[in-house]
């Protein structure tokens, strides 16, 4: 289960990096901003907590005033100690490979605010890269194996292929958004320029021929 320790690590450090919190509203923010995680347990949750605290990361304090009714103990809150800031600055600035892979994307994605501008188009450009190889692969597979599909198989195979191109044209915005150029696009129920420049002139034209 390392690899989900991997991703869920991170997702613990940026949460508590905007507040401290205790273990059940931690869990509630964990299964609401990253969808991945809504199986999320408290077995999964806290080991890892635990782990956390173990490496100097995180530490666990008494909520004063703030008692559970069923033992009458004080909830523990959890918040980043300077070790644990410096870790997670150190994990959001990397934007290896790992960074742009399905899981890792999310957890990375959903901490942005906290990513510098850089570090940021590095994670998304990486990731569309790896999308439009997915894409190719998926297109080929589909071409070649279309005819041997019965029709639901074949629906399944383009709601796929679908999806990875909406993504892809979703990072197209993002990429854009962030070098602060977004495309030129007509707004819904526009026309394109063409024929609005046709349309103006066709209604000069009759303006002209009324006034004469």
């Amino acid at each position: 289960m390392r690899g989900r320790t991997d991703v869920l690590e991170p997702a613990i450090l940026g949460l508590l990096a905007e507040s401290p919190m205790h273990g059940y509203e931690l869990r509630k923010r964990l299964n609401l901003v990253l969808g991945s995680f809504r199986a999320l347990s408290y077995g999964s949750l806290y080991p890892c907590l635990k782990g956390l605290a173990d490496r100097g990361w995180i530490v666990g304090v008494d909520a004063p005033g703030d008692r559970t009714v069923a033992s009458k103990r004080a909830r523990i809150v959890y918040q980043l100690t300077a070790e644990g800031k410096e870790h997670l600055q150190q994990v959001l600035s990397s934007s290896g490979p790992a960074a742009w892979e399905d899981e890792n994307f999310d957890v990375r994605f959903a901490f942005f605010a906290q990513t510098d501008a850089e570090t940021r188009m590095r994670i998304l450009e990486g990731r569309r890269i790896r999308l439009t190889e997915r894409l190719e692969t998926f297109r080929q597979s589909f071409a070649r194996t279309r005819e041997r599909m019965d029709e639901y198989t074949l629906e399944l195979q383009r709601h796929g292929l679908e999806q990875v191109e909406r993504e892809v044209r979703w990072l197209d915005d993002l990429i854009d958004n962030e070098r602060g150029t977004r495309r030129a696009r007509p707004e819904g129920g526009g026309r394109p320029a063409a024929a609005a420049d046709d349309a103006e002139g066709t209604t000069e034209a009759r303006n002209e021929k009324e006034r004469g």
